[in-house]
Parts: structure tokens; C-alpha cells; sequence
């Protein structure tokens, strides 16, 4: 069912989703702005894509609204601009573009996931997701410590949680729990814990990348997803990275992916060929050195779209 073409869609569309209220550190808003500034549309024409940018959805920041729910902080404008985001994936998915989401903090993946799930709904096609994160993102308004929504986009995914939320563009679940694989996982609460052995995720974490290697993990994901979904999405969280390597993230936590783990895990997907739309998420620049973070992240994004040591 997965497209064994080596190269992916040469059409992109680059959007941005300067997203900041799904956490309480201020700063990954400018994410999609310092990723930019890594030449990230030069870089991909380099390779013979032909890119689009869409510039950025509005956010209204923090500073203009009042959190009316503790457990869901922001929640009227997450949802807002969550639809706006979903929608205009959506017909850019249509338009035969492969997407490229520049965030923002993971809530992010709210509107995303809506978004590619609708048109593989109306498609007749299987959505799976590659979820790398230090964190498994599987909290709700029942279990959240904090009442950040960047820590609960993966349960909204699969229908847990706030209605207006898991419900975006008429339907819920969005994916089915069979077909996400969480990568990097290292700082899990406790009841989003028990919510993730409840559900049976396929959860790689950093003690599984430690026991099994990268390069068995990503391999076996593929080769799951292989006759059982038609759409691979990667909703990549710069902190499944150890914040050695890059340090402006929001939520940083010690051990995570080393470089050559996360060039290795693009890098086969990039060989895989069956690559449908890509985010990368949180960087933070107020918290970063010289831009590392985001340099990174735009090395990681030609790595997934073919970039290799010897290329043409």
C-alpha cells in the first residue's frame, strides 16, 4: 500500500504555525522563523523541490486572552486556529503538495493530524503517524498536571479527551492506535502512563533505542506500517534529541537521540520513499545557541527528503 517510489512529492508546501500556547515557556512561536533563517527553501530547491511557502497562520498571543480552564489552558484559541491549520492542510493535500509544517509548540499536531486525516478519510486512505518526542503526549483534562495542551495532541488523536478538540472537522479518532509508533520516550507522567499501557501503544523508548538500536526500531515501524497504511505523517518534537545536541527546545530532558540516531531514522525514511508530510516542532530559539536547534531540525528535514552524503 505504501508508495515504493525512492523519491517523494518534488512539490512542497511549507507552512508555519507559530504556536505557543500549548505550553507555559514562552518562545517556540519563533520557531518557524529561525528555521527559516537556516535556508531551509534554498536547501530544498538545491535538491530540485519546487516550494511554496504559505508564511504563517495567525496566533493571537498569549497576552491578549484569559485562561478560562486551568485543565485546558488557551483552549478557545488552540481550537480556533487548530481548524484554520486543519483546513488549509487539508486542501494543500488535495493540491497534490507534500506538506511541511513548521511549529510551534506540539499542539501543533492538533490541527495537523486533523488535517491529513481528513483527506485520507475522504481519500479512502489509512493515516499512520511516527511520533518522536521525549514525551508520549497522552495526557487529557482529566490526567494533565500542568493543563498545557502540548502534552495532550496524541490522546486528542485518538479521540481522548476534550470534544472540541478530538472532534476538529466533524470526526473522531483521527488515527488508529495501531497505527502511531512513539519514538524517543523518555519523561512520561504517571496516569498518562497508565493510559498509554491501556491503549497498547507502540512505544520505542530510549531504553528500547538503547537495547535494540535506531536502525532495528525505524526499520520495524516501516515495515509494520507497510501493508497497513496508505499516508505516513512524521510529527517530529525536537526534544526527542538530548538537549546536548540541541538545547533550545521547550521541554528539555537529558538522554535522548543522538545525532547520528536522528539522522539515521530520517535518513531511512528518505530510503523508504513513503514519506506524506512532515512537522517539525519546538524549537525555541530564546533558549538556543547561535541557532543550533533549528539548524538541526533543518538538517533532519533534508536528511527525510533525500539528502545523503553522496548525492547528486
Amino acid at each position: 500500500m505504501i508508495n515504493k517510489n525512492k523519491v517523494v512529492n518534488k512539490k512542497i508546501a511549507l507552512i508555519g504555525f507559530p504556536m505557543d500556547l500549548g505550553a507555559d515557556r514562552r518562545g517556540v512561536d519563533m520557531g518557524p522563523s529561525a528555521i527559516r533563517y537556516e535556508n531551509l527553501e534554498e536547501k530544498l530547491e538545491k535538491f530540485g523541490y519546487k516550494v511554496t511557502d504559505f508564511g504563517d497562520i495567525d496566533i493571537n498571543i498569549s497576552e491578549t486572552q484569559k485562561i478560562k480552564n486551568s485543565k485546558l489552558k488557551y483552549l478557545p484559541e488552540i481550537t480556533k486556529t487548530s481548524k484554520i491549520l486543519a483546513n488549509k492542510i487539508e486542501n494543500l493535500l488535495e493540491k497534490k503538495f507534500f506538506t511541511l509544517i513548521l511549529g510551534g509548540d506540539h499542539s501543533t499536531a492538533i490541527g495537523s493530524i486533523a488535517g491529513i486525516s481528513s483527506y485520507c478519510r475522504k481519500h479512502n486512505k489509512t493515516l499512520g503517524v511516527i511520533w518522536i518526542d521525549a514525551h508520549a503526549d497522552m495526557n487529557t483534562e482529566l490526567t494533565t498536571p500542568s493543563g498545557n495542551i502540548h502534552g495532550m495532541p496524541l490522546a486528542i488523536a485518538l479521540g481522548l479527551g476534550e470534544k472540541s478538540l478530538t472532534h476538529l472537522n466533524g470526526f473522531s479518532p483521527k488515527l488508529k492506535k495501531e497505527n502511531v509508533a512513539l519514538i524517543g520516550i523518555r519523561d512520561v507522567d504517571f496516569n498518562e502512563a497508565e493510559t498509554v499501557k491501556k491503549m497498547n501503544l507502540n512505544v520505542y523508548t530510549m531504553t528500547d533505542v538503547d537495547k535494540m538500536g535506531i536502525h532495528r526500531i525505524i526499520a520495524k515501524v516501516l515495515g509494520d506500517f507497510k501493508n497497513r497504511v496508505d499516508h505516513i505523517h512524521i510529527s517530529f518534537d525536537m526534544d526527542g534529541i538530548d538537549p546536548d545536541l540541541a538545547q533550545g527546545v521547550g521541554t528539555p530532558v537529558p538522554g535522548g537521540l543522538t545525532y547520528r540516531e536522528s539522522q539515521l531514522l530520517m535518513e531511512m525514511v528518505a530510503d523508504c520513499g513513503c514519506m506524506n508530510s512532515l512537522e517539525m516542532l519546538e524549537v525555541n530559539p530564546i533558549l538556543d545557541s547561535k541557532n543550533k536547534t533549528a539548524f538541526l531540525a533543518t538538517e533532519l528535514i533534508l536528511s527525510a527528503l533525500g539528502k545523503s552524503t553522496l548525492y547528486d
